[in-house]
């Protein structure tokens, strides 16, 4: 047998769609065990064209999948009225809205209009609390699910693909051992991606403009939740080099994660609409994840589908 080409680049590409397929699996799965097809109603109330893109993509994905999806443009100053409809309406399984609208906290105020019941983004009150308060289900027979957001969680289903998350080990525990870098601490995707990492027993530093700060556990994982601290003078040059998995989602196309700082054989992970890290990332990662898109789209799916009021398997109940 010939030795590895030297200046052959190790690094395994993997795209999200191969990801996307497995977990679509799982879903296929859960629709059996339902009587009809999950109703999702989308509220386009945005100027803004991303909006109205994701909106066509999401409606593409239910109907490819087997759900039913309706979408619904409704004036920005109606939407509360319409949000308010639909939670009552009983053949309306989830609800997804197309942010921004106002752009202030006026969206905010939106998001919990939203019933938990119907909420498949994870964006109510309730669920924000439990997810950082590391509470799993919603009653106390852990029968129904607190939902997670869509993006943290595709991330948390690609480094389960990536088998990062070590199966040995017990559910909740299974990232003991990894120490992650999430540069990101937006209230939308990073800063719930490292409380949720955190909770599942990594070391996660979040960086953001101008400070780092470290969710953990603690030592042995003895708490039931992360906690944060702050860490004074810090950069990615303390944190990207005993990282063995960074995870980047920076808006914009200027800003390159640097590569001459990464761990050797580290896990990269871009979420951001741009690339974070330049082709040179392939020299020094193990597995590069360049967009995580179809994976976000599918996990809508699931969280669909654990809102639908069936009883669906063990395994879409008990996982992440």
């Amino acid at each position: 047998m010939s030795a590895p080409d030297a200046d052959t680049p190790h690094c395994k590409v993997v795209l999200a769609g191969t990801i996307a397929k497995s977990l679509l699996a799982e879903v296929a799965e859960g629709l059996k065990q339902i009587e009809r097809k999950p109703l999702l109603v989308g509220f386009l109330s945005s100027a803004d064209p991303a909006a109205r893109v994701y909106a066509e993509w999401t409606g593409k994905t239910c109907r490819e999948n087997g759900f039913d999806f309706f979408l619904r443009e409704v004036p920005r100053d109606d939407l509360e009225e319409a949000l308010i409809t639909a939670n009552t309406d009983r053949a309306v399984d989830g609800i997804i809205v197309y942010y921004p609208i106002f752009g202030n906290r006026q969206d905010q105020y939106l998001q919990q209009i939203v019933d938990v019941s119907k909420d498949v983004e994870g964006l109510s009150h309730r669920y924000i609390f439990n997810m950082y308060q590391n509470i799993r289900f919603l009653d106390s027979h852990n029968a129904k699910k607190s939902i997670l957001p869509c993006t943290p969680l595709a991330v948390i289903k690609i480094l389960e693909h990536l088998r990062v998350y070590n199966t040995i080990l017990p559910y909740g525990n299974r990232l003991h051992g990894h120490t992650i870098t999430v540069i990101n601490r937006s209230e939308v995707v990073g800063r719930p991606l490292a409380a949720l990492l955190a909770n599942d027993g990594a070391r996660v530093y979040s960086v953001d403009i101008g400070d780092v700060q470290q969710f953990h556990r603690g030592q042995g994982l003895k708490k039931k939740r992360h906690e944060v601290v702050e860490m004074p003078g810090w950069t990615l040059e303390n944190c990207l080099p005993v990282s063995d998995v960074v995870i980047s989602g920076v808006p914009g196309d200027s800003y390159k994660v640097p590569v001459n700082l990464l761990r050797e054989g580290a896990v990269c992970i871009n979420f951001s609409s741009e690339r974070n890290f330049s082709p040179e990332v392939k020299e020094k990662a193990s597995i590069y994840v360049p967009a995580i898109g179809k994976v976000t789209i599918v996990v809508l799916l699931r969280n669909l589908l654990v809102r639908s009021p069936v009883s669906l398997s063990t395994t879409l109940q008990r996982s992440r």
